[in-house]
């Protein structure tokens, strides 16, 4: 169970990161988040479970499209045509996670939690997820105007269920 957190998050969430944490020990293989929408809230998550939490490398937080240029690499021309908030852009910040750490299975979310002021619709998440040697997968999501903390634990949902498919299954093809 996470000790900060404790009380703060749904069980359905805490019962996944355990879970997570737990395969990620069992398979000898370190976690790596690349967070924008969710403010270092799987990192903090994956920290927050004793026992386990070794099973977590690092984590980047990069609200902004200079912090993914600058800490992941995303390439400018990506955030400049496709936006922050698009697949290429949650493609390269997983990538780019890996890429910068010594971690095995890195996941990335970029979205917007409200409506943005240039447009963005409220709860639109992409979600990417890389592994040492495999294709990157993408997911997304949108949640609607369901609240800014809502979106974010929503997000937690899909992010711990998308590692924790990727630590179980070794996929053949890219999504």
């Amino acid at each position: 169970m996470a000790e900060a957190l404790d009380g703060a998050l749904p069980d359905d969430i805490d019962d996944l990161a355990l879970k997570v944490l737990q395969e990620a020990c069992d398979r000898g293989l370190k976690l790596v988040t690349a967070e924008s929408c969710t403010g270092g809230l799987l990192a903090s998550l994956l920290t927050d479970i004793p026992g386990c939490s070794h099973a977590f490398e690092r984590g980047f937080v990069t609200y902004t499209d200079a912090a993914k240029h600058e800490l992941l690499g995303v390439d400018r021309e990506i955030l400049e045509r496709d936006g922050a908030v698009s697949e290429r852009c949650a493609r390269a910040m997983a990538a780019g996670a890996l890429a910068r750490s010594e971690g095995d299975v890195a996941l990335s979310i970029t979205g917007y939690a409200e409506a943005s002021p240039d447009g963005g619709p409220a709860g639109l998440v992409h979600f990417a997820s890389a592994r040492q040697g495999e294709p990157t997968l993408h997911q997304v999501r949108r949640f609607g105007e369901i609240g800014r903390a809502e979106v974010r634990l929503a997000c937690l949902r899909v992010a711990l269920g998308m590692i924790r498919e990727r630590l179980i299954h070794r996929p053949a093809t890219a999504a």
